[in-house]
């Protein structure tokens, strides 16, 4: 389980995804004790949660459910994705940059990033680690946050189990469900989704790829962006690498 704080309930100003705020503490942690429940009574082994949010400074192992297992810190390059899980889950998840409606919508890093382009199509986390999942053969089988994010996953696995939890109207204002409502709710869906397992196909992007990232206008590429591996500079804040499948390229752009 991959968890973020923009797409949980009742989060729609920036301030309130700051790691250490009780508020956000609170809700996701209610969140994704909610779907370890509808996990394990849809027939879960184990439950493994990474703190995805802003350096894993959000879950604590003193508040998430006692049979869940918790990853804090950096995943590296394949995100433990050659362990072999059964399924993907995505709670709390935001939509990519430039999404109309989306809240908070951005594609890792609102700050440095501009635009993420993978083979020249607009993506953000959702795509790319729906990819390096399926690269493993690991199914995306839930994602919960906002309509613009549950649009972003159906668009590529439309089989997988999705609940929007709020409404974007804008950047920062949504129409959100109640805290209680929402965790019942992901609690059914995570249900819901384990009866999918060995019904939803990975999702793989087979050949060549190419990862294309616009950086914004305070981070230029440094002198030397050229010489790294794969990589191609396209202009003052754009270098696009390649690889012969997803796995080159992404380690290309995640190891530099």
């Amino acid at each position: 389980m991959i968890t973020d704080a923009e797409g949980v309930a009742g989060i729609c100003r920036q301030e309130q995804t700051e790691p250490r705020d009780p508020e956000l503490r609170q809700l996701l942690t209610g969140e994704v004790n909610a779907a370890v429940e509808g996990f394990l009574e849809g027939g879960a082994d184990e439950v493994v949660v990474w703190d995805g949010h802003d350096g894993s400074q959000t879950l604590s192992a003193l508040t998430i459910h006692p049979r869940a297992r918790l990853i804090i810190g950096s995943l590296g390059v394949t995100m433990t994705m050659e362990r072999g899980y059964a399924g993907l889950a995505f709670i709390g998840q935001h939509s990519m940059a430039n999404t109309r409606g989306g809240i908070m919508a951005h594609s890792y890093s609102s700050l440095g990033i501009q635009n993420l382009r993978l083979n020249g199509k607009p993506v953000g986390e959702i795509e790319t680690r729906a990819a390096l999942a399926g690269w493993f053969g690991v199914p995306v089988i839930l994602l919960t946050g906002d309509d613009a994010a549950v649009k972003e996953l159906q668009a590529i696995v439309p089989d997988a189990e999705l609940l929007s939890v709020k409404e974007g109207l804008g950047r920062y204002s949504c129409i959100t469900m109640s805290a209680k409502a929402a965790q019942e709710a992901i609690r059914a869906a995570a249900r819901r989704a384990m009866s999918k397992i060995g019904k939803i196909r990975p999702y793989r992007i087979e050949g060549p790829v190419t990862i294309e990232v616009e950086y914004t206008t305070r981070n230029s590429l440094p002198i030397d962006a050229a010489l790294r591996a794969g990589a191609e500079v396209v202009d003052d804040r754009t270098i696009r690498y390649r690889g012969r499948d997803f796995l080159e390229a992404w380690t290309r752009y995640s190891v530099r």
